[in-house]
């Protein structure tokens, strides 16, 4: 009998009272990821058997002691029950303690098993930073509640849409600060860590483009001068340090170029230059990859949407692919 070489990736159902349970139910429901992985579940049985009641899908559920246990089988939605969701008490659509705690609950599950090497990538629905907040979390969202359980300082987030990756050098700072930052030492910094990063996904020389903050790049000063004072001599000093790395490359055209292949990952200075870029392409199909944890672990890139929760409408697609690519990157990453 041939041996099951797919890697096990564990989904955690995000925020109970938000569209988690039923995308994750509707993403284990897609054929297509069972050629690449062996997908668990890691929830509560009540709100995902509730969840398919309301779908008005018959899905046969198989609760496991160990993701070891898994079959992976098409047809069947095979789950670690926390059983910590109390279904008279969970008001859908509206963040609370219970499900903020729930939340929780299900990352430090799937942490645990990633750490013992059980499963061997997690992929994460979303979750709310008030309900977590609410029920007592130190930290402030899922990345950093992921870098504290595995005692790591700093990973680093790439987002994934069609093949293009793009890593942040700013993310979630009013722009003004964002504009302040663009510093030819950060500019550096960051670029290190994403040739790290690339590196242990696979790419051993990866061509880097660092975005313009700019339009035009600058027009050699005309309008701007952050890329000829920071952006230009940081790229000069990470090629002398033997970096492929090109730009600064105006930013209405470098994803494009990016997704065309001329670029493995492109360099955004601020949150939303390269955020527009990517959920503009593929709103549903963008994935965040966190990258520096002991594992691989992709997430959707869409929050609770706390308005739909439980109408049946939510669109799976982003976990379908964050299912896929953490498949993926789990049998490369080092």
């Amino acid at each position: 009998m041939k041996e099951d070489s797919r890697p096990v990736v564990g989904i955690t159902i995000g925020d109970p009272a938000g569209v988690g349970p039923e995308i994750s139910v509707k993403t284990l429901l897609e054929d297509s990821i069972f050629v690449l992985c062996k997908p668990i579940l890691i929830g509560d049985l009540g709100i995902l058997r509730e969840t398919s009641r309301q779908l008005g899908i018959n899905v046969e559920f198989r609760s496991v002691n160990s993701p070891c246990e898994v079959k992976g089988e098409r047809g069947l939605v095979e789950l670690i029950d926390m059983g910590n969701v109390d279904l008279e008490k969970l008001e859908m659509g509206r963040a609370s303690i219970e499900s903020g705690r729930a939340s929780i609950e299900y990352i430090e599950k799937a942490v645990e098993y990633a750490l013992k090497g059980e499963i061997d990538a997690v992929a994460t629905a979303p979750i709310n930073k008030k309900a977590i907040n609410m029920a007592g979390s130190k930290y402030i969202g899922h990345t950093e509640m992921l870098a504290g359980l595995c005692g790591v300082k700093e990973p680093l987030t790439m987002f994934w849409v069609r093949g293009m990756r793009i890593f942040f050098l700013t993310r979630h700072i009013p722009l003004i600060e964002a504009i302040k930052a663009v510093k030819k030492a950060r500019i550096i910094d960051m670029s290190l860590r994403v040739r790290e990063a690339l590196r242990r996904i696979g790419i051993e020389n990866p061509r880097i483009a660092i975005a313009a903050l700019n339009p035009h790049a600058g027009e050699e000063d005309l309008i701007g001068r952050e890329e000829s004072e920071e952006i230009i001599p940081a790229i000069k000093e990470l090629q002398n340090m033997g970096l492929n790395v090109s730009g600064p490359i105006p930013a209405d055209s470098v994803f494009h170029q990016a997704l065309e292949r001329k670029y493995d990952a492109v360099l955004s200075l601020y949150h939303d230059q390269g955020h527009i870029a990517a959920k503009t392409l593929d709103f549903y199909g963008a994935v965040a990859v966190t990258l520096g944890l002991p594992f691989i672990r992709t997430s959707v890139d869409h929050g609770t949407a706390y308005d739909i929760a439980g109408r049946g409408i939510a669109n799976p697609k982003s976990l379908i692919e964050a299912v896929k690519l953490g498949a993926v990157l789990s049998k490369v990453y080092s």
